[in-house]
C-alpha cells in the first residue's frame, strides 16, 4: 500500500476541479456531490448558521454540465489506475486510496469516496435546487443520469414554499429525468413557531408543497426539529408539526434536534425575549407527544448525532408503539442513569439505551463522570453541552 500511495501521488488527478457547497444530508454521506446553485435564496432562518452572508445563485447551467464531466474525467482516471496498476477489479482499495490522499481536492476526494461506496447515489446542492428554472433543471438531471446510467437515485434539497409554487406536472418532468427524492425541512408545522424563527413559510404552505411532491411520484424525506420552539411554544410545536405530517404523509420523517450555537441568529433570543431552550429531557418528552399523535406511513428515522436517542425510529405505524416505549424506558431511568447516558452518547460511548449495561462502557463513562467533577469547574452537562458544539 506504500508503494500505491506513492505512486498515486505523482497522477494528473490533482489538475481536476469541481465546485462543492457546503453542506448535504447525513444520508447522502457517499452521494457524487453536484453544485447546482450557490447558497440559499431564503437565507434568514433563525436556527441556521449556514450561508449568512452569502448571496444566492443560480450556477449557469453550463457550468454545471462540465462539472458532471469533470466528475465522469476523475471517476474515470481512478478507474483506469486501477487497471494500470495491476489493481483490477479491486476498485475500492484504490479508491480508498485516493480519498485519502487527496484531501486537499474537495472535489477528487468525494469522487473517489462515491466510487469507493459503489457509486449509487448523487446529491443536487446547494439549499434549494428546486428553484431551478424546470427546464434547466431537468436538463442538469438527465445529463447527470446519462453520465452515470449507474447512478439507482438523485436528491436534492428543497423548500415547501418552492414545491408549493411548482406545477405537479412540473415536479412530474423533474422525477422522469431521473430526480428522486427531496430532502425538505419542515422544522415545524406550527405557524407561531415558523414565523418566530422566520422560516418563510406557513404550514399551508409546507401541507400544498408536501403533498405536490407526493402527488408526482418523488419520494420525500421531511425534516423535524424537536425543541425548536422552546418551552413556550413547545405544545403548539408539537400539534401543528404532527397536524402538517399526518397531512404529507411523507415518505420519511427525520428529526434532527435543536441545538443553538452562538453563531445563529436564534442565539441572541435565548432568554432576552423569553426564549427558553428545553432540557433534553424535556426534548424527549415532546418528542413522544409527537410520535403520539402521529396517524402516518412514513418511515421514522434519528439519524444524527444532536438526537439522544438514535433507537427512536422504524416504518409507522408498526414501530409507533416501540419508539414510545423506548422514549418511556429513557424517561424511567433514574437521574444518575440519564445523565450517564447522556454524557456516553455524546462521547461516542452509547448508541442505544442497552449500551448503558454494558459494564465496561458504563465504568468508562462514569470514570470520566467523575472526573469532571473533580477537576474541573465545569458541570457535566457543560461538557455534553461542549461535545455538542462540534457536532453542527
Amino acid at each position: 500500500m506504500m508503494d500505491l500511495n506513492y505512486r498515486l501521488t505523482t497522477q494528473k488527478l490533482v489538475d481536476y476541479s469541481l465546485e462543492l457547497g457546503p453542506i448535504r444530508p447525513p444520508s447522502e454521506a457517499h452521494s457524487l456531490l453536484i453544485r447546482a446553485t450557490r447558497n440559499c435564496p431564503w437565507n434568514r432562518c433563525q436556527f441556521c448558521p449556514v450561508y449568512k452572508g452569502q448571496k444566492f445563485e443560480l450556477r449557469p447551467t453550463e457550468d454545471v454540465l462540465k462539472d458532471i464531466e469533470t466528475a465522469e474525467a476523475i471517476a474515470t482516471e481512478i478507474k483506469q489506475l486501477a487497471w494500470r496498476m495491476g489493481y483490477g477489479g479491486r476498485l475500492k482499495e484504490v479508491a480508498a486510496t485516493i480519498h485519502n490522499q487527496y484531501q486537499h481536492n474537495a472535489g477528487v476526494c468525494n469522487v473517489a469516496l462515491w466510487l469507493w461506496a459503489g457509486s449509487e447515489s448523487a446529491f443536487l446542492q446547494d439549499a434549494n435546487t428546486l428553484i431551478m428554472r424546470t427546464p434547466d433543471l431537468v436538463r442538469v438531471v438527465s445529463f447527470l443520469k446519462q453520465t452515470f446510467p449507474e447512478l439507482t437515485r438523485i436528491t436534492s434539497y428543497g423548500r415547501s414554499k418552492t414545491a408549493a409554487k411548482k406545477s405537479v406536472e412540473e415536479l412530474k418532468e423533474i422525477r422522469d429525468a431521473g430526480l428522486s427524492r427531496l430532502h425538505i425541512g419542515l422544522e415545524s408545522g406550527s405557524d407561531l413557531v415558523l414565523s418566530y424563527v422566520e422560516k418563510g413559510v406557513t404550514a399551508e404552505e409546507h401541507m400544498k408543497g408536501g403533498k405536490n411532491v407526493k402527488e408526482a411520484g418523488i419520494s420525500l424525506c421531511e425534516y423535524v426539529m424537536p425543541g425548536l420552539g422552546g418551552r413556550k411554544m413547545s405544545s403548539d410545536h408539537v400539534t401543528g408539526t404532527a397536524t402538517v405530517l399526518n397531512e404529507i404523509d411523507p415518505d420519511y420523517i427525520r428529526l434532527r434536534t435543536t441545538h443553538v450555537r452562538e453563531d445563529m441568529p436564534l442565539w441572541s433570543r435565548i432568554n432576552g425575549d423569553g426564549f427558553e431552550l428545553q432540557t433534553e429531557d424535556e426534548v424527549v418528552e415532546e418528542i413522544g407527544s409527537l410520535i403520539g399523535k402521529l396517524e402516518v406511513t412514513s418511515q421514522l428515522k434519528s439519524d444524527h448525532i444532536m438526537n439522544l436517542l438514535p433507537e427512536i425510529e422504524g416504518k409507522f405505524p408498526e414501530a409507533k408503539s416501540e419508539c414510545l416505549a423506548t422514549i418511556n424506558r429513557y424517561l424511567g431511568f433514574s437521574t444518575q442513569e440519564k445523565l450517564n447516558f447522556r454524557l456516553g452518547r455524546r462521547a461516542g460511548f452509547y448508541e442505544k439505551l442497552d449500551d448503558l449495561y454494558d459494564a465496561n462502557k458504563y465504568r468508562k463513562v462514569d470514570e470520566a463522570m467523575k472526573r469532571v467533577t473533580s477537576e474541573a469547574q465545569d458541570s457535566v452537562d457543560e461538557v455534553i453541552l461542549q461535545l455538542k458544539e462540534h457536532f453542527i
